[in-house]
């Protein structure tokens, strides 16, 4: 099995999916994409279908909404997928479904690995996402050129599955920053400070966090579209994580607290807004 070629076809270009692609063309690769919501985007070569993708493209990165549609759209491919494929799978989706689409593509001879990405379509748009590799090491290395074009922090964290399965740990706790902070401007503003004054001061403090200066003037601002990451995204991937903690016996009482606020929010029709708008849930009432 060879290496790859410096051209990369993408199913899926979503507010994650077009962050990568223009990443990559930023890069020098020639980058090919499908998704039928997007009929153009720029710095992409769009296909018309995914079938056209995959016979133009050797490596195949998938940019999906959820696992179950990973497994959809690969499996639509059909006959399409060969042993020269090798697919990078950047959804964010249940570890089992993810381990089964990895043993269903190695029946056709292909590679699999996942490519979680921790960070917002602007941080992966600039390279600063970082990457949680799930797969053999055989294949990552295979993958390396793209990979390394995509982000400088990797981290290969185990087979297929075991990267899904750190991402639901890392967007628990962001997550949860996250609602800390909408908590407590909220609180401040219910005491009567302004908010951005608010933030000035607690940058200056050990309450000072990420979540704080990437989310913090949008909470602040009521600025929630464009959104950096969708609000019903982050509801789905608080229902994975407690989907799987009820599956091994783990607490996630905040979680638990955490998937009402997000679900208020969408119910108050903020499901396609920047997930900083889970301050809403806050400021609109008890829950």
């Amino acid at each position: 099995m060879g290496g790859v070629s410096n051209r990369v076809g993408i199913i899926g270009v979503g507010l994650l999916g077009s962050a990568l692609g223009q990443r990559l063309a930023g890069q020098g690769w020639e980058v090919l994409g499908h998704d039928p919501a997007v009929p153009e985007l720029g710095g992409l070569t769009m296909c018309g279908s995914a079938v056209e993708l995959a016979g133009r493209c050797d490596t195949l990165l998938l940019s999906l909404p959820t696992s179950a549609v990973a497994a959809e759209v690969v499996g639509a491919l059909g006959q399409a997928v060969t042993g020269r494929h090798c697919f990078i799978d950047t959804t964010t989706g249940e570890p089992g479904e993810m381990e089964a689409l990895g043993q269903a593509l190695a029946k056709h001879g292909a590679v699999y690995i996942e490519a979680n990405v921790a960070g917002s379509s602007a941080l992966a748009k600039r390279g600063e996402a970082t990457l949680f590799l799930g797969g053999s090491a055989e294949t990552i290395d295979r993958c390396r050129p793209i990979l390394e074009a995509l982000a400088a922090k990797r981290f290969h964290v185990g087979p297929v599955g075991a990267a899904s399965r750190f991402k639901l740990v890392h967007n628990l706790i962001l997550g949860l920053n996250r609602a800390a902070l909408a908590e407590g401007l909220a609180f401040a503003e219910a005491l009567g400070f302004d908010a951005n004054d608010a933030l000035a001061i607690l940058r200056e403090t050990p309450a000072a966090s990420a979540a704080l200066e990437a989310k913090g003037e949008k909470m602040a601002k009521c600025d929630f579209d464009p959104p950096q990451a969708r609000l019903s995204q982050h509801l789905k991937d608080v229902r994975l994580i407690r989907k799987l903690a009820g599956e091994i016996g783990a607490g996630t009482p905040l979680s638990e607290t955490h998937q009402t606020l997000l679900e208020r929010a969408e119910a108050l029709g903020l499901g396609e807004s920047d997930n900083a708008a889970v301050i809403e849930a806050l400021r609109r009432g008890n829950l």
